[in-house]
């Protein structure tokens, strides 16, 4: 039996909280051997992002090519991806590599309002990544980017998400943490001709840095599982909800969710 293995193509987060570092964290809890290609090196803390710096696209390059000479990987994500080089990059090497699904979560801003990505990347992954992908996951603002549209409705979710399936992606989740709705997180999933609705609770914090990588990399790690797509949707939303609600308390700003939650749930 061939363990488990998926990679996370993102930047690193040197607070911790998000890009690989919370993807690594995530496919652990799953039981999933994770790996990483690193496209950006940030200066962060839970206050907010202090600088960037693009890994050049040659040692981009040789990573992927290294992690495809030697591992068994059945599920990839992708998170920040920078500029239109870096993504280009991404591309053309995913087009000749046999690593199962692509889980495409369009990092654009963090969460203290800071540009992730320059303008013409987010046409770029529009037009070149989404058509590789297996799914996408943006949350309303990045859907906005993707649509070219305003979100404000559960309606408006509904055609931004079916406007997103017809650039090439099958599978596609708005998460509605941005929403209005002071009651409910409601997240939207169109999965082919399928739709449905994933709602929880709204839990009021600020420790909510990394949800989206956590969120995408529970669905990667499933499906390197072998999981069917909606078993890992629903395990990804059981997951993530389960580490916003136990907060750790970290930080003075956004701080990161609770990646090992789901353990002394099932312990109780």
């Amino acid at each position: 039996m061939i363990f488990p293995q998926a990679v996370t193509i993102a930047g690193s987060d040197s607070g911790g909280g998000a890009g690989i570092q919370a993807d690594i964290k995530t496919f652990q809890e799953r039981r999933v051997f994770g790996m990483s290609a690193i496209t950006a090196i940030t200066a962060q803390n839970t206050m907010g992002v202090q600088a960037i710096h693009p890994v050049p696209v040659e040692i981009l390059a040789a990573q992927l090519d290294a992690l495809n000479d030697d591992f068994t990987i059945t599920a990839v994500k992708t998170g920040m991806l920078v500029d239109v080089t870096t993504i280009d990059t991404v591309v053309s090497r995913l087009r000749h590599f046999s690593w199962g699904a692509l889980i495409v979560d369009p990092v654009m801003i963090a969460k203290g309002g800071a540009p992730l990505v320059s303008e013409d990347a987010i046409a770029t992954i529009r037009e070149k990544m989404l058509p590789l992908a297996s799914i996408v996951t943006p949350n309303i603002p990045e859907a906005e980017a993707l649509a070219e549209m305003l979100i404000e409705t559960n309606a408006q979710m509904e055609t931004a998400a079916k406007y997103i399936q017809k650039l090439g992606v099958p599978t596609v989740i708005i998460k509605g943490g941005h929403s209005q709705d002071s009651e409910e997180s409601r997240d939207y999933v169109l999965d082919g001709d399928t739709s449905f609705w994933l709602d929880a609770r709204r839990i009021e914090t600020t420790q909510t840095h990394g949800t989206g990588c956590t969120f995408s990399a529970c669905i990667t790690a499933e499906l390197a599982k072998g999981a069917s797509m909606e078993y890992a949707i629903r395990t990804a939303k059981a997951f993530i909800t389960s580490a916003i609600s136990q907060p750790l308390g970290i930080g003075n700003g956004h701080g990161p969710t609770n990646h090992w939650a789901h353990r002394k749930e099932h312990q109780e």
